[in-house]
């Protein structure tokens, strides 16, 4: 399993279960995530980032359409597409991601 599939599946995890700090915990702690087709965030540092995912949680998990390393794309499970860039740290922790809608 890539490391974008184990990180689309540790979202989909939290998205069910609701445990956004443990998912949370795969960023790095100075890891930013944006937003490049909505007016939310950017999101500076892990407390951030799980705040974020606390306060307004996803209700839909996502399926990988193309798996890439820095860049994937996805299906909403209640439809919609999007993509993903991400940039790694060093220790395989998600340094920086960009989600993008269609």
């Amino acid at each position: 399993m890539s490391r974008t599939s184990e990180h689309v599946a540790a979202f989909n995890h939290a998205v069910t279960s609701g445990d956004w700090d443990t998912f949370a915990e795969r960023f790095a702690p100075d890891a930013t995530m944006d937003f490049a087709d909505i007016q939310v965030g950017p999101f500076e540092g892990r407390t951030a980032i799980a705040s974020a995912y606390q306060e307004n949680p996803p209700t839909e998990t996502m399926t990988l359409l193309e798996d890439g390393d820095e860049q994937a794309r996805f299906r909403w499970s209640g439809g919609g597409t999007g993509s993903m860039r991400l940039r790694w740290a060093p220790d395989g922790s998600v340094q920086a991601l960009t989600v993008s809608f269609d």
